[in-house]
C-alpha cells in the first residue's frame, strides 16, 4: 500500500494523540509538547512529519533540538526510509532519542544518507530501561523529600547543572537562559523535588514530564557527599507518593550501565515495561 509524508497541522492533533497514546509511558514526551503546543509548528517550535499508508498514520517524527521517531512497527523498513527521507541530510537535532528499535533503525538509515552528519554520535546509549510503577513504593519514603519552594531555586539550579553536566557531558547554559527558565518553572509549578538541607540541595529530582495520568521522572541527583549511604531508595520512594498525588503512573528510564541506580529503582518498586534509545550528537 502507498505511503505518503506530510507534516502535521492542528487538523491531525486528534489522530495524532490516538497513535501516541498506544504506549502512552514510551510516547510521554511527544504527548507532552503536543498539549502544549500542538502542532502547527510556529507554536510547538519545530515540525513534525507523519507517514500515513492508506490514510492511517504509521508513523511520524519530531524535528527539533531532540530528534523523536514514533513507528507503529518499529521494524517496517518503508516507513523508516520515509523518516529518514524527510528528516534528510542535514542536522538540526543535538539528539535522537525515543523506543530503542525505532532510534536505532533511524540513525542506521541517516548515517547511510549522510555519514559526516548523523553518522559520528559522541555517544551511543542504546539500552535505557523503561521503568513504571502504579502502586504504593515498597520502601518507606524519605520525609525530608518536598517541593522545592522558590527561595530556594538558587542551590535547586545549581544542583540541576551539575546533574545535568554529569549525564550529558556537556553544560546545559546558554547566553539565552533557556535552562534556567525551564527550571524555574518547573519549581513554579510544584514540579521540582528535593532536600534541602542547610541551604544546601542535597538530593533533587524532577516530575519533568506529563500527560493524562502519566509522568516521568527525569533529573535525579544525589550530592555525592551523601551517596553510598542508603539514602537514594528512600528519597526515591518519597519522589513516587508526591507523584502519585496528581498522577496515577509514574515512570523514568535510565541507561542499563548504571546498575546502581537500577537497583535502587527496583527497590522502590519499578519494574521494567520497555527499552528506550538515545544518540547524543
Amino acid at each position: 500500500m502507498r505511503i505518503r509524508v506530510r507534516q502535521l497541522d492542528d487538523a491531525d492533533l486528534g489522530q495524532t494523540i490516538e497513535f501516541l497514546s498506544r504506549a502512552p509511558v514510551a510516547n510521554l514526551f511527544l504527548l507532552s509538547r503536543i498539549r502544549q503546543g500542538g502542532l502547527d509548528s510556529d507554536r510547538l517550535g519545530c515540525p513534525v512529519h507523519g507517514v500515513f499508508r492508506g490514510g492511517e498514520l504509521v508513523g511520524l517524527v519530531h524535528v527539533g533540538a531532540n530528534l523523536v521517531p514514533v513507528i507503529d512497527d518499529g521494524r517496517d523498513d518503508a516507513v523508516v526510509d520515509a523518516l529518514a527521507s524527510k528528516v534528510g541530510r542535514w542536522r538540526r537535532s543535538s539528539s535522537i532519542m525515543g523506543t530503542d528499535v525505532t532510534v536505532l533503525a533511524l540513525y542506521e538509515r541517516l548515517a547511510r544518507i549522510s555519514p559526516d552528519t548523523w553518522g559520528r554520535p559522541r555517544e551511543v546509549r542504546s539500552c535505557q530501561p523503561l521503568l513504571a510503577m502504579s502502586g504504593q513504593p515498597r520502601v518507606a519514603p524519605d520525609p525530608r523529600v518536598t517541593r522545592i519552594d522558590e527561595r530556594d531555586f538558587e542551590p535547586y539550579f545549581r544542583a540541576a547543572v551539575v546533574m545535568y553536566t554529569e549525564e550529558v557531558g556537556v553544560s546545559p547554559l546558554d547566553s539565552g537562559g533557556g535552562y534556567r527558565r525551564h527550571m524555574l518553572e518547573l519549581v513554579r509549578q510544584g514540579r521540582g523535588l528535593g532536600i534541602v538541607a542547610d541551604g544546601v540541595v542535597r538530593w533533587k529530582s524532577d516530575v519533568a514530564v506529563t500527560w493524562g495520568n502519566v509522568c516521568q521522572v527525569q533529573g535525579v541527583w544525589m550530592d555525592p557527599a551523601w551517596r553510598g549511604r542508603g539514602l537514594a531508595a528512600p528519597a526515591m520512594a518519597a519522589v513516587v507518593e508526591l507523584a502519585r498525588r496528581d498522577h496515577d503512573i509514574v515512570s523514568l528510564y535510565v541507561n542499563d550501565f548504571n546498575t546502581r541506580a537500577l537497583r535502587t529503582y527496583r527497590r522502590v518498586g519499578f519494574e521494567r515495561i520497555g527499552t528506550m534509545a538515545t544518540l547524543l550528537y
